[in-house]
């Protein structure tokens, strides 16, 4: 089964009707030949003047203040359009807030933020006396020393920080092996898997493989995705780790093995698709309803473009 043009065309026009600045041009970068000027112009209207990240970047929380996570959705809409010059504003702005910022503990920088309490969010970006920690692990911090180990100068204080975060982030990763190595136990949490996944391909680009151990981790990410992955087609379409979750093409590390339910899921996407040609959410936030109504359409568009990829890399478009 394959995407139509029709389809294509009616997607499009979704798109340009309902999502924000930002994933049009994200849209148009990948389907329109667009060019990243135009994505980073649209993503820097989210960064703040401490050089971080807040102002619903992630579309689940409204918080205006810079936050750790916000900045990891950043580095990944970076990965994304392949971007790394490390003299842009956005880059720089970036490591100057993850070096400074009052939310860094010396070992973590934490998912959840407290003033998220103050603006309209879904109840998973709440702060609460759980300790974060408990629920978040090394999410986003590994992603993060990646990024730092990627553009900043080996020399500079935040990048020996990210050294050491990342020698720290691995072993504790490991150390979650069962001894057949067929398992993990609660340390190594599913949200991880990408963090992880990006703080490798991060070792790699800067060439610091040989400092860590790279090899073992490749092999670990590769166990807990296997485990993690949903491979019933019937609970798909509640929140879960979907195929798409881990493996967003065939040179994936991760399509190994998995390749009869990508494709599975491939048809699922294709046929999932509601009265208006794109795809609805699997969550809903338990307040603030008009602002979920509104988030609800930015989520949808990032749902298109994700899924639209997908069916790129796998020659489902016709």
């Amino acid at each position: 089964m394959n995407l139509s043009q029709s389809d294509f065309q009616t997607i499009k026009w979704w798109m340009y009707r309902n999502a924000r600045p930002l994933d049009i041009a994200r849209w148009q970068y990948h389907f329109e030949n667009g060019n990243s000027a135009e994505v980073l112009k649209a993503l820097s209207s989210y960064q703040n003047e401490d050089g971080g990240f807040g102002n619903a970047l992630e579309a689940d929380t409204w918080n205006p203040n810079s936050s750790p996570y916000s900045a990891t959705i950043a580095i990944r809409l970076l990965d994304e359009i392949g971007f790394s010059e490390q003299s842009h504003p956005i880059i720089k702005g970036i490591l100057r807030y993850l070096e400074n910022t009052t939310d860094f503990s010396g070992d973590y920088w934490p998912a959840v933020i407290c003033s998220n309490n103050d603006y309209p969010h879904a109840p998973w970006w709440a702060c609460t006396d759980k300790a974060v920690l408990e629920d978040w692990g090394y999410t986003p911090t590994a992603e993060i020393a990646g990024f730092i180990l990627c553009f900043a100068n080996e020399n500079t204080n935040i990048s020996k920080k990210a050294q050491e975060i990342a020698g720290k982030a691995i072993d504790k990763y490991l150390n979650g092996v069962l001894p057949n190595g067929s398992a993990y136990r609660e340390i190594c949490r599913e949200g991880e898997v990408g963090c992880y996944h990006h703080l490798l391909k991060c070792l790699e680009t800067a060439k610091l493989t040989h400092l860590y151990k790279t090899s073992e981790l490749k092999n670990a990410l590769k166990t807990q995705a296997k485990i993690f992955i949903e491979r019933d087609p019937s609970k798909w379409n509640d929140y879960c780790h979907k195929p798409s979750t881990f493996i967003t093409s065939p040179d994936s590390m991760f399509f190994e093995g998995n390749e009869e339910i990508i494709y599975t899921e491939l048809d699922y996407i294709l046929n999932k698709r509601n009265s208006e040609g794109i795809w609805d959410i699997t969550w809903r936030w338990s307040a603030y309803e008009k602002e979920f109504a509104i988030s609800e359409n930015w989520w949808k568009a990032n749902i298109v473009i994700s899924n639209m990829l997908l069916i790129r890399n796998f020659n489902r478009l016709k």
